[in-house]
């Protein structure tokens, strides 16, 4: 991919199963570095100590769903250039619309291809370099 270098990645997935598949599809097939957070309040702390190149996140979490852990990215100064991509089951296209209003680069939707999960990513991030 000519202009996107991914390295690092944030998965911010509150279901331990879907995180273990992402760390593994992002990870060891797709050669990226991954922090992984349980939470958005964790994801955030861990976001002003470590820089990545983006940050996937599941829209429904206990506590503080996915749109409120973006809003809290994109009001901290440190964070708040990094990509987002929402990984949700909501697929319907009014959803993606509201998820890329909030400032997601984009949205893939569960349930993803562990195999194409980190080249999904960089295509995604290719194309909002584009735009």
């Amino acid at each position: 991919m000519q202009g996107v270098v991914l390295k690092t990645v944030a998965l911010i997935e509150d279901d331990p199963d879907i995180r273990a598949i992402a760390e593994l599809a992002l990870g060891e097939i797709g050669g990226l570095e991954v922090h992984a957070y349980a939470s958005g309040r964790a994801a955030i702390e861990g976001l002003r100590t470590r820089e990545v190149d983006v940050i996937l996140l599941d829209a429904k979490m206990p506590s503080m769903s996915g749109e409120e852990t973006l809003a809290q990215i994109r009001n901290d100064p440190g964070i708040k250039d990094t990509p987002a991509i929402f990984v949700t089951a909501n697929s319907q296209l009014h959803d993606i619309e509201r998820y890329r209003s909030l400032g997601a680069s984009d949205v893939i939707v569960k349930p993803f291809d562990p195999m194409t999960l980190a080249s999904q990513v960089e295509s995604i991030l290719l194309a909002a370099q584009e735009a």
